[in-house]
């Protein structure tokens, strides 16, 4: 823990309650690659309990055993989601610990992938006819980033990954990533997009505006 850029949201790897039927997992830090820099990011996986009883797992944290059998407990593992082009490298370690599971990932991740993922379906603006009804989705295509955004109709939850991002500075230990994060414009209490990110979508800004 000391060697890391942020404080963790303790516990670690840990289904947290948020809303009947949602759960979030925080997991490890991790570090990515920008032009060169090694940046921290926190992670997080939310879980979304379908009528049926399966579960939808959004960006799969870090595969740990205990964690694979107290989500295990909460019901079958449905889905599978890698909601956009950044979001999906442990995809394959939790399609092999479930392999009845469905994936879906977002168009595009399966040419910019840097790691092999297993066999899947394309997110779309429709939802699929198994989570139809229960989870709303909107997908936005930008030259950087390719999302989808998912809203879930019973608790009114909006489930993003990079659209918006709003770190809690008193949780960064490092002064420059506290002024860069700022910069950008991604901090809390106001977090959004960071500028270069929004730079990006430039030429989308009209259906960007339209998915909003």
């Amino acid at each position: 823990m000391a060697n890391e850029a942020m404080a963790p949201y303790a516990p670690l790897n840990t289904p947290k309650f948020i809303a009947p039927g949602v759960r979030i997992v925080d997991g490890p830090e991790i570090r990515f690659s920008y032009l060169g820099v090694k940046l921290p990011f926190p992670t997080r996986m939310t879980i979304v309990r379908l009528p049926g009883g399966s579960l939808w797992l959004h960006s799969p944290t870090k595969p740990d055993e205990a964690l694979f059998q107290s989500i295990g407990k909460l019901g079958p593992i449905g889905f599978l989601i890698a909601p956009n082009t950044l979001h999906y490298w442990w995809i394959p370690d939790w399609k092999e610990r479930f392999p009845s599971a469905q994936v879906y990932a977002v168009p595009g991740l399966e040419r910019s992938a840097k790691r092999r993922l297993p066999a899947q379906a394309m997110l779309s603006n429709a939802p699929p006819p198994a989570w139809a009804g229960v989870i709303d989705q909107a997908l936005i295509v930008g030259d950087l980033l390719t999302e989808a955004v998912f809203f879930h109709r019973p608790s009114r939850t909006l489930i993003v990954t990079d659209l918006i991002e709003n770190f809690e500075t008193g949780r960064i230990r490092s002064w420059f990533y506290r002024k860069l994060i700022s910069w950008s414009g991604a901090a809390d209490p106001d977090g959004k997009a960071p500028i270069d990110m929004q730079l990006t979508f430039y030429r989308w800004r009209k259906p960007l505006r339209a998915a909003v």
